[in-house]
C-alpha cells in the first residue's frame, strides 16, 4: 500500500485541534491586550482595574507553567521523574539576577560598583564568573546554558548508566540539595542565604514601573505559549512518538535498534533550558532569588503539579500549575499552617483518584457526555 502523501509543511506545523488553536489565541489575547490594557488604561479605583499584584502574581505563575509543561515533557513523555527541576529554574533565575544586580550600580546601600552583599562580605572585586553579566544579553545566555550544561552532564552520565526510577528520582533530589547547600555558602558569590534582591532597573527600565511589569508580564505568556507549541510539535513528531515508546517499553525499543539514552539526553537538556529561561523571567517579576528555591521540596511540588494537570497532556501541566500555586496564594494568607498539609493531601487524593489528573478527567467525562 502506498503511504500516504502528507503536505510539505506538515512537518514543521504544529499538530493541534481547532478547541487548542481557539484556546491558545484567547490565552494570548488576553493576555497581551485585555490585561496590559485594563492595568495601564484604567484607573486604579476602577473594578475593570488589574492590579500590581495580580499582574505580578499572574507573571508567577506562568514562569511556574512554564516549568511544569519541562518536567511534563521529561516525565509524562519520557517517563523521567525528576525531582530536581526546581534546581535549573533557580539556576536560571540567578543567571539573569547577575545581571539584575549590576544594573542596581551605584545604587545600592553602599554606594559601591560591586553588590551590596560583595561589600558586606568584604570582597574586593567580582569573581571571574561574574565577568559580562553588566550585559543583559550575556546574563541570559547564561540563564539557559548554565541549565542547559548541568543537565547534560548530569544526563549523559545518568542515561548511559541506565539509571531510571525511583533511583534517578532520589539521585536529582541529591543534585539540587546539594546544589542549595553550595549557594547557601557566601564564599560562593552568589548572597549566600540572601540570594539577589533589591534590584532597581531592568534594561535601563524602573523594575518596580507598571509599563515594566506589564511588559515582563507579556514576555513570560509570550513565553509560555512558546514553550507549549514547540513541545506540542516535539511530542507529536517522529522523535516524540519514539521518545513515549522508550517510555512504555525501554528494552523494547532498544531492541528495535533505538539508543534510548539519546532520546532521553535530548529531552531532559531541553527540559533544564526550558526551566533555565522561566527562571530569568521570574527574577526581575518576584524581586528576589536565593537557594530556597532549589529546595527538594519545591521540586516535588512541580511534580505535582503536573500530576494535578494531568502528565502527558502539556496542557494539565498548565492547568495544574496554575490551580496549585493560586491555591498557594490564598492558603499562605488564610491558613499557612496547613498549606503543607493541603498539597500533601492534594497529591495523595489525585493519585488514588485521579491518576490522569483533571485533564483526563475532564476527557473522561467529554467522552462519556458524547457517548450518551
Amino acid at each position: 500500500m502506498d503511504a500516504v502523501a502528507r503536505p510539505p509543511l506538515s512537518r514543521w506545523t504544529v499538530p493541534m485541534p481547532p478547541a487548542g488553536w481557539a484556546a491558545l489565541g484567547a490565552f494570548l489575547a488576553g493576555a497581551l491586550l485585555l490585561v496590559p490594557a485594563l492595568h495601564l488604561l484604567t484607573p486604579a479605583g476602577s473594578a475593570l482595574h488589574v492590579s500590581d499584584y495580580a499582574v505580578t502574581l499572574g507573571g508567577k505563575v506562568m514562569c511556574y507553567a512554564i516549568v511544569a509543561v519541562a518536567l511534563d515533557l521529561v516525565w509524562g513523555y519520557g517517563g523521567i521523574l525528576s525531582l530536581g527541576h526546581g534546581l535549573f529554574f533557580a539556576l536560571g533565575g540567578y543567571g539573569f539576577g547577575m545581571y539584575l544586580m549590576r544594573a542596581i550600580g551605584r545604587e545600592g546601600v553602599y554606594q559601591s560598583d560591586l553588590p551590596d552583599f560583595m561589600v558586606f562580605l568584604d570582597w574586593k572585586a567580582l569573581p571571574w564568573y561574574w565577568r559580562g553579566t553588566e550585559h543583559a544579553a550575556w546574563a541570559l545566555a547564561l540563564a539557559v546554558l548554565v541549565p542547559g550544561l548541568v543537565a547534560l552532564v548530569f544526563g549523559f552520565f545518568a542515561f548511559r548508566s541506565r539509571i531510571k526510577g525511583v533511583y534517578f528520582s532520589i539521585i536529582t533530589q541529591a543534585l539540587t540539595l546539594a546544589a542549595m547547600l553550595l549557594f547557601f555558602r557566601n564564599e560562593t558569590g552568589f548572597g549566600g542565604n540572601n540570594g539577589f534582591t533589591d534590584f532597581k532597573r531592568v534594561l535601563g527600565h524602573p523594575i518596580a514601573a507598571p509599563a515594566t511589569r506589564v511588559a515582563l508580564f507579556m514576555l513570560t505568556a509570550a513565553a509560555l505559549a512558546g514553550t507549549l507549541l514547540l513541545c506540542r510539535w516535539l511530542v507529536a513528531s517522529r522523535y516524540g512518538r519514539v521518545l513515549t515508546a522508550i517510555r512504555d517499553g525501554e528494552s523494547r525499543a532498544r531492541f528495535l535498534g533505538y539508543q534510548p539514552h539519546h532520546y532521553k539526553l535530548f529531552a531532559w537538556t531541553l527540559s533544564a533550558v526550558l526551566c533555565g529561561v522561566a527562571g530569568a523571567l521570574y527574577v526581575p517579576q518576584v524581586g528576589i532569588i536565593n537557594p530556597s528555591e532549589m529546595s527538594p521540596a519545591n521540586s516535588i511540588e512541580i511534580a505535582i503539579w503536573v500530576a494535578v494537570g494531568g502528565r502527558g497532556t502539556l496542557v494539565g501541566a498548565v492547568v495544574g500549575a496554575a490551580l496549585v500555586n493560586l491555591a498557594k496564594s490564598w492558603f499562605t494568607v488564610a491558613f499557612p499552617e496547613f498549606w503543607n498539609v493541603f498539597l500533601g493531601l492534594l497529591f495523595i487524593g489525585v493519585t488514588l483518584f485521579l491518576p490522569d489528573g483533571l485533564v483526563g478527567l475532564f476527557r473522561r467525562l467529554a467522552a462519556r457526555k458524547a457517548r450518551a
